[in-house]
């Protein structure tokens, strides 16, 4: 959400306008603010890996493997960081964009695995959940970590497939929404 709320900001209050009169690549501001978004998703991550080595969680698999169960809900944020972006840009105003942010991002975040098995769902809701992109990395993590992962006996794609489908999601909102910001970045700063 950082993304959406600094760049509707930076729009309001005219600092997109300064930008504008410096010698420097239009999209450096996106760019800019997606690189600082996955930084503090980053620091994040660290926050809670620590915080969880701390009251006993400990990963069962290979190096490699630990680092990819790290990288892959990076790589998520920094996708979902462009459509915030995309948020911010056609926001009225920092609140409405973290409001609206809010109300689409916390239901894909509760309806899906993160929090509790989908398996004690409502068997529509449990379609939606194990579909839901915060599910399959969720579950990617699990797996790659070594840890218990109780979608794993889902038999939906993306649970039997939960590395694929994570970097899938991950690449098909970075298809959508990169041109997009761009596209709507240029249209908003343009005249």
């Amino acid at each position: 959400m950082g993304t959406a709320v600094g760049l509707s900001s930076d729009l309001s209050s005219g600092a997109i306008d300064r930008f504008r009169t410096l010698p420097m690549w239009r999209s450096a501001v996106l760019m800019g603010r997606s690189v600082a978004d996955v930084l503090s998703a980053t620091l994040c991550v660290a926050i809670v890996a620590v915080t969880g080595l701390v009251i006993g969680w400990r990963p069962d698999a290979d190096a490699l493997s630990i680092v990819a169960g790290f990288a892959i809900p990076i790589f998520f944020a920094y996708a979902l960081s462009w459509a915030c972006a995309c948020l911010g840009i056609v926001s009225k105003g920092p609140e409405s964009a973290q409001g609206v942010g809010l109300v689409i991002f916390f239901p894909l975040a509760i309806v899906s695995n993160a929090m509790v098995p989908t398996q004690g769902m409502p068997a529509w809701l449990q379609t939606i959940a194990n579909w839901n992109p915060v599910s399959a990395v969720t579950a990617a993590a699990r797996t790659l970590f070594g840890n218990p992962n109780p979608s794993a006996s889902i038999h939906t794609w993306p649970m039997e497939h939960p590395i694929i489908a994570a970097l899938a999601w991950s690449c098909a909102i970075l298809i959508v929404f990169v041109p997009l910001a761009a596209h709507l970045y240029r249209r908003r700063t343009t005249g």
